[in-house]
């Protein structure tokens, strides 16, 4: 039923603009108006971020909205409260209702652009106290940036990703990001290359934001972490999260300035409860353990490289990949010789072509001991473990936060 009144709107596609967001909200009677928002963007780990922050918050004690695409499975899981997913018959309902007050003699808005009003009307509608959104694409001319007060803007990472709408150089990607900044609004800015860090000082100076440059916390042994005097658990795996639980800190920190009651206990407790699926998560599937992270993109696949290379095992690499993702860079960073590569399509999406990334991998990579091409990622899987017996080899299923998401909808029926 979500699908079916979602639908009629996905021919529209991507097309980034504030007006039709706008009007539709005005339609809806300004939802987001009232609620206090932590916005965030960036290329990599702005869910993990948010998955964070949500749960600090939660376990301090407030009703907390957070807001999240793409989803895995469900639509559910873009809109929770306090990490509880909206019910599938309260989503219908409101966009049942959303559906019934838009004029359909005005511009139609994007699937993007409703589901995003769907968040700011039921979080309005449950009175949640604090809203945690992530930013769908860009920044600047994103359905999420319509707050003209955030409580802080955070920007988690900068890679040159979506330059189809974004621009084609990380200061074009940069500048359309800090436009989530706003005029005297806290900012947390995590470690970014020279030109994208370049435009985003600027623009915090023009706009007099009081801002935090992050460092990545400290480890301090396996499991924890350590920033700014506090020590706290680290439940998501990956060097990397020791940036993205620093820039939730910073985020708190910035909070507790701000009269949010959040103590210490809070902060450990709710980062020791997060959870953030599809992203170095461990799978059992036919008696074997397999790892799946989107990768999605040349950062993550770099970052989910380190990850790989720190279990000491040889991976066996199970991918798919959209046609628009820079299919060039991310074999690069992931592969290396001797090892194997098991390609499939990502359905329901524009999927690159296997028989074409086939003959791309060799070229990126010399050496690989096989690659294969299969019908579906089950079968790709399958043929994996099949070949793959030894224990010292690790099976990495990647590539496409949706085919990660497939994996996990149908992998019981699958078994």
């Amino acid at each position: 039923m979500i699908d079916e009144l979602l639908k009629p709107y996905q021919r529209f596609g991507v097309n980034l603009g504030l007006d039709r967001i706008n009007h539709l909200l005005a339609i809806l009677d300004n939802p987001h108006l009232q609620i206090p928002l932590v916005h965030v963007t960036g290329t990599n780990g702005k869910g993990s971020v948010c998955a964070y922050l949500s749960s600090i918050l939660s376990e301090a004690g407030y009703k907390v909205g957070r807001y999240i695409s793409p989803h895995l499975i469900d639509w559910t899981e873009r809109i929770s409260i306090n990490n509880y997913p909206i019910s599938h018959k309260e989503l219908e309902r409101i966009l049942q209702y959303i559906n019934s007050v838009i004029d359909p003699q005005k511009e139609s808005p994007t699937q993007f652009e409703v589901i995003t009003a769907a968040a700011w009307l039921y979080f309005a509608r449950e009175g949640v106290d604090i809203a945690v959104m992530e930013v769908g694409l860009g920044g600047r001319l994103d359905a999420t940036n319509v707050c003209p007060q955030p409580l802080v803007s955070v920007i988690t990472s900068i890679s040159l990703e979506h330059w189809q709408n974004l621009g084609p150089t990380i200061a074009h990607i940069a500048g359309e990001k800090a436009g989530i900044l706003k005029s005297h609004c806290p900012a947390v800015i995590a470690q970014l290359p020279p030109a994208a860090k370049t435009v985003i000082a600027e623009r915090i100076e023009l706009l007099d934001c009081p801002a935090v440059w992050v460092k990545p916390a400290r480890k301090i042994e396996e499991g924890w972490g350590h920033y700014e005097g506090i020590d706290y658990p680290l439940p998501l795996a990956g060097d990397f999260q020791l940036m993205n639980s620093a820039l939730a800190i910073a985020t708190v920190q910035i909070l507790r300035e701000k009269g949010w009651q959040i103590d210490d206990r809070a902060l450990q407790e709710g980062m020791s409860k997060t959870r953030w699926s599809g992203r170095l998560q461990w799978v059992e599937w036919h008696d074997r353990s397999i790892l799946i992270d989107g990768a999605h993109n040349e950062a993550a696949a770099l970052g989910l490289r380190d990850y790989v290379d720190s279990l000491g095992k040889c991976p066996i690499w199970v991918m798919g990949m959209l046609s628009t993702k820079d299919h060039e860079k991310i074999f690069k960073a992931l592969l290396r010789g001797g090892e194997s590569l098991y390609l499939a399509p990502v359905p329901d999406h524009n999927s690159a072509d296997s028989e074409n990334l086939a003959s791309l991998a060799p070229l990126c990579c010399e050496g690989l001991e096989f690659i294969g091409t299969y019908p579906d990622v089950f079968s790709a899987l399958k043929n994996a473990v099949e070949n793959n017996e030894s224990t010292h080899r690790v099976i990495v299923l990647c590539g496409s936060l949706y085919l990660v998401g497939y994996f996990l909808a149908h992998k019981n029926k699958c078994d």
